[in-house]
């Protein structure tokens, strides 16, 4: 795969099965995600694995918008990513979450491939009120991760 579009990563001090249950979880992701308010799953799989879908309920500032996903990879402990379409065909992009072992807990890494042609490009530009993608998600999956980490870490 090209280098992705956006990346950012985190030391956590908890295991990677812990870190994996909480990024899989889509009943609590508003808690931590930076854009992502909620999720849900639909269809008749209602966990992470390849297939599986979920929609998302996404905002920036007083934009929001939902997103239509279907899990690409589901391994526990190791790798989460989904691929997110508007009105359940328009490419959007493809999200990752990459968690790797070490001493005091894990490393996690967000990254993130925009796959929007011209068109969702400038309307999903207009929509979300974001017309640099790149940076923006930088920025949202650094406050994402920290916001991981404190959820992770709690006791």
């Amino acid at each position: 795969m090209s280098e992705p579009s956006a990346s950012a990563s985190i030391e956590i001090n908890a295991s990677p099965e812990r870190v994996y249950a909480l990024v899989t979880d889509l009943s609590e992701i508003g808690s931590w995600n930076a854009e992502c308010l909620r999720a849900r799953w639909i269809g008749p799989v209602k966990e992470a694995r390849p297939g599986a879908r979920f929609v998302g309920g996404n905002r920036n500032g007083n934009r929001r918008w939902s997103t239509s996903c279907t899990v690409t990879a589901a391994e526990p402990g190791r790798t989460f990513a989904y691929h997110v379409r508007a009105a359940g065909v328009l490419d959007v992009a493809i999200w990752r979450f990459d968690i790797t072992p070490t001493e005091t807990g894990c490393r996690v890494e967000q990254k993130t491939w925009d796959t929007r042609g011209r068109f969702m490009n400038i309307v999903g530009g207009w929509a979300t009120n974001v017309p640099d993608r790149a940076s923006h998600n930088t920025a949202n999956m650094n406050r994402t991760l920290q916001g991981l980490k404190r959820e992770a870490e709690r006791a």
